[in-house]
């Protein structure tokens, strides 16, 4: 397997790295068939593995199933979401960082963090803050490297000025979405993580599902009844699969692997994140390691999903807070309303 420099860190690591969210046992696999994937998956050459403290017990899970092989493995995981009721247990603050850190060390069963990362932007929090809890976790030895997930092009710059001028670690890494059907970040976030030599761990390459071939229109389907993919609805994400299936075909691919050789081609990713809760899974993505796609087929791509084009909501896709509250976008005036209005002279 070819590995790639995850930015400039010098750390090696796999095209398709292992997410661990699918490991908590509420998820629905015992922490041994767990163990097992994730022994496979290092048998098979992966040596990237990504999970979170938000992630019920998934680190728990990881930290066992590496008893014995933990330097084989790049490790990463994330904070910042909520793990607890306490409203001081989430967020960027150094309280939480250095609390949560040990938390997670614990769990993993290990001394150190190769790759720690903050899991969603928190506005509530200076960045500077954050990256001086971050450059005392590297100083110390438990952390290896920084990183964050689902930051706009803007808070990237931000984060690296910052720490230019106060002389702290820099963001390593990037956790955005990315995938035939959420290619928003080829606009300014991956441009701008290649400008500043940054690593860039995709998630959601499948597109949650609907990128494997078995959601299809029109068609009834255990993943849509139940509930877990609740963007399997949206008729325009459903449309461009339509679109995609006989491309693969055409090219002599499952459609998973047309989704995750585009995911791996573009020159700022360094990784995708694989999210398997079967060995036949993994095994079936697995074999699309090798795949190349030329650049006809990347022409027709482009033709289906225009470069830096979001087809529909992503579930999980993170929303900045000004799209989220109305109070944001307007000024304070403008929310009275006009009750009475003079008629025209």
């Amino acid at each position: 397997m070819h590995h790639r420099t995850l930015g400039r860190t010098g750390i090696q690591v796999s095209p398709y790295a292992l997410g661990a969210l699918m490991f908590a046992t509420s998820m629905g696999n015992t922490p041994e068939e767990s163990g097992r994937l994730l022994h496979r998956a290092l048998d098979a050459g992966i040596n990237f593995i990504d999970t979170a403290d938000a992630y019920a017990d998934s680190e728990d899970v990881v930290g066992r199933a590496l008893a014995g092989r933990r330097d084989e493995v790049v490790l990463a995981t994330k904070f910042g979401r909520p793990t607890g009721p306490g409203v001081n247990q989430q967020g960027a603050s150094r309280r939480w960082i250095v609390s949560a850190v040990e938390a997670s060390l614990r769990r993993l069963r290990t001394d150190y963090i190769d790759l720690y990362q903050l899991h969603r932007p928190d506005p509530a929090t200076d960045v500077e803050e954050t990256l001086a809890a971050l450059t005392d976790l590297i100083s110390s030895g438990k952390v290896r490297a920084i990183g964050a997930s689902g930051s706009t092009a803007a808070s990237i710059v931000d984060a690296q000025w910052v720490a230019e001028r106060r002389g702290l670690a820099r963001f390593h890494t990037e956790q955005p979405v990315y995938s035939l059907l959420n290619r928003g970040i080829e606009r300014e976030v991956l441009p701008t993580l290649q400008r500043f030599g940054m690593g860039t761990l995709v998630w959601g390459p499948l597109g949650q599902g609907l990128l494997t071939g078995r959601v299809r229109k029109d068609q009834g389907n255990d993943l849509k009844r139940g509930g877990l993919l609740r963007h399997v609805s949206d008729e325009s994400r459903l449309d461009v699969v339509e679109k995609l299936i006989p491309l693969a075909a055409e090219a002599g691919l499952p459609l998973s692997h047309l989704a995750m050789a585009f995911t791996v081609a573009h020159p700022g990713v360094t990784s995708a994140l694989i999210g398997v809760r079967t060995e036949q899974h993994l095994d079936a993505l697995i074999d699309g390691l090798d795949v190349t796609l030329a650049d006809d087929v990347l022409d027709r791509i482009d033709e289906i999903v225009p470069p830096g084009a979001d087809i529909g909501q992503l579930d999980q896709a993170v929303q900045p807070p000004p799209l989220q509250d109305p109070g944001l976008r307007r000024r304070p005036w403008a929310s009275r309303a006009v009750t009475e209005r003079k008629p025209a002279a």
